[in-house]
């Protein structure tokens, strides 16, 4: 490969998944170098005057300050595109500033949104909290009811925003008729799609406009970093979201990003494997816990649409116990290798209570309607063995009496 293929989308859009995840995006310096070089610099220097001119002036391509441009985050930026099938793409600080930044770049006073309400909980605080302070009204509704989406539309009706699945409830979002609702009514569609990647389902093949990423779960996948990422075309990366960004300055580092190239290196391997055993996993628990959610299993009651939108079923499911708190605390102070922790896409297996962690800002009544009861437990499966994961659960659940 030369120099510069890695960003010659004339070359790299015809790659295969696994290739473009591994030499998308790459530009070599002048040294060579096989991995990706990290430019750790706050600023750049410039030959002449007429040059900081021109650059400023967007007159001619070159770095100018870090704030808007690094060659290590460059590279990333063209590899989730080219991977997601964007024409563009903008990393950030964190997932939740990437989330936060596809909505705010695009909303102002007097717009209104409609967003699903089984969601992330600071994905949630978003819509209910903060945009109503800046004169931004929003519907929340159950994203699995279609019909839900049209009744909501209202004339200033700007942005629809979702994630499918849905944590924790894994609720599973039409994607091909919402989107397709929110093009015939000029609304643009934010679609949050951490739990998958673009590989499993790519959201603009089903007609997103935007879709954003908490880029610490399975791009990086490993725990190491935080870092977030939104994509769409080009006019709204650059005229709508880069503006926000570049005045606002939710950047992500460049370490930060060349932590999340190496992750993406192994993404296909690591999310498929990780499908692979959540499956085998969800199986065991499904014949030990009353209410078991998993798009992977055909208990699902949106199972079939899965299938229609998601290449597996992903690393992460929830299930819910009779005993509420008390039983879902057993259970987790009695595992011995799955860890205690609300993060999710890791390569190693974690669990958490959604109730008492990820989703506490909702409250009681929040959570109630959204459904994440106090007897939900959700699990990231990792890439151990499923047998041994297994074998802690079986362990864990009769300590919790199931």
């Amino acid at each position: 490969m030369k120099k510069t293929t890695g960003q010659d989308r004339s070359i790299t859009r015809n790659w295969r998944p696994a290739t473009q995840a591994v030499r998308g995006g790459t530009w070599r310096s002048e040294h060579g170098e096989t991995s990706e070089a990290l430019f750790l610099s706050s600023g750049y220097t410039y030959d002449d005057a007429a040059t900081v001119a021109a650059r400023f002036a967007g007159e001619q391509d070159g770095m100018t300050y870090s704030r808007l441009q690094n060659p290590t985050v460059a590279m990333l930026e063209e590899r989730i595109a080219l991977m997601e099938g964007a024409e563009a793409c903008r990393t950030q600080a964190t997932g939740m500033a990437a989330m936060t930044a596809a909505l705010l770049c695009q909303l102002s006073a007097g717009d209104h949104i409609v967003a699903a309400k089984a969601a992330f909980g600071s994905c949630r605080w978003l819509v209910d909290s903060l945009l109503p302070r800046f004169g931004i009204e929003g519907t929340v509704i159950d994203s699995r009811d279609n019909a839900a989406w049209e009744a909501a539309i209202r004339p200033n009706t700007k942005v629809f925003f979702y994630e499918t699945p849905a944590n924790p409830t894994m609720d599973i979002v039409d994607m091909t008729f919402v989107n397709g609702l929110a093009r015939a009514h000029g609304i643009t569609t934010v679609v949050d799609n951490a739990f998958c990647t673009a590989a499993l389902q790519r959201p603009l093949d089903f007609g997103a406009d935007v879709v954003a990423y908490s880029a610490t779960k399975l791009m990086d996948g490993q725990g190491r970093v935080l870092a977030g990422a939104v994509c769409g075309s080009a006019e709204f990366i650059n005229d709508k979201l880069l503006p926000f960004q570049r005045n606002t300055g939710p950047n992500l580092s460049p370490f930060n990003a060349w932590v999340v190239l190496k992750g993406l290196e192994t993404l296909d391997l690591r999310v498929h494997r990780q499908s692979q055993n959540a499956l085998e996993v969800g199986r065991f628990i499904e014949s030990r816990v009353p209410v078991m959610l998993h798009p992977g299993l055909a208990s699902h009651p949106q199972y079939d649409l899965a299938r229609s939108q998601m290449k597996a079923s992903g690393a992460i499911f929830a299930f819910v116990l009779d005993g509420g708190r008390d039983q879902a605390w057993a259970l987790l102070d009695a595992l011995k290798l799955i860890d205690i922790s609300n993060n999710i896409g890791d390569s190693r297996s974690l669990m958490c209570h959604p109730a008492t962690s990820t989703h506490h800002n909702m409250g009681p009544e929040g959570r109630a309607a959204m459904g994440v009861g106090d007897g939900m437990l959700r699990l990231n499966v990792g890439l151990e063995d499923p047998q041994d994961l297994i074998e802690d659960l079986d362990q864990a659940l009769t300590a919790a009496g199931l």
